[in-house]
């Protein structure tokens, strides 16, 4: 009886040591991504320059693939693999000009990480605070390892609202009308209106 409750100990202690190991890792991977950006942000003279200098780091970041196969939704299996680069990179493109768009140069947030949390193996949960402009933001980066390697952000909760689930609900309406090509000129005209 001692010996298997040992047993059971050991192994829990384990489990749980590696948990929190993977949740150091991804919390501090995103750390250095968002000081990376920030860095960024405090060198860029303008905006369009702000863009091209975080575009690397969201490279290595972020996850695109993942990110635009959940955001078209079921449809994304009926794309053909053409179409499919294609939609990756205008996904890319939108959500990088968006997201340096909401910065300004010179004008830096201040982030506030809370404890990672593991949501289960290989998926980790990074709550913020952000102050930025006056305004308080609370968000939650989530965070995969897709090639069971390194992290990558899958997603961005701000203010409740997922990012994915919100361009899911536009591109999949988009899909539904008008096939993967709907879904491409619905990215297209977004990427030119975000210019």
């Amino acid at each position: 009886m001692k010996t298997n409750t040992l047993l059971l100990s050991l192994i829990l202690s384990l489990s749980c040591g590696k948990a929190f190991a993977s949740t150091a890792e991804a919390e501090n991977f995103l750390k250095k991504s968002v000081g990376e950006v920030v860095e960024a942000a405090k060198n860029a003279p303008d905006a369009p320059a702000l863009a091209s200098a975080v575009r690397p780091i969201l490279l290595k970041t972020i996850s695109f693939d993942a990110m635009t196969r959940r955001a078209v939704g079921p449809g994304w299996r009926q794309f053909t693999d053409a179409e499919q680069k294609d939609a990756i990179g205008f996904f890319t493109t939108l959500i990088i000009r968006t997201y340096s768009a909401k910065f300004t140069p010179g004008e830096l947030p201040d982030v506030v990480y809370k404890a990672a949390t593991e949501t289960a193996p290989g998926r980790v949960e990074v709550a913020t605070t952000t102050l930025y402009k006056g305004s308080r933001y609370e968000g939650i980066y989530r965070l995969e390892q897709p090639d069971g390697k390194g992290w990558r952000v899958t997603d961005v909760v701000i203010e409740g609202v997922s990012m994915i689930a919100n361009y899911r609900g536009q591109l999949d309406a988009q899909f539904k009308s008008g096939g993967a090509g709907a879904v491409l000129g619905s990215l297209q005209k977004s990427i030119n209106s975000s210019k």
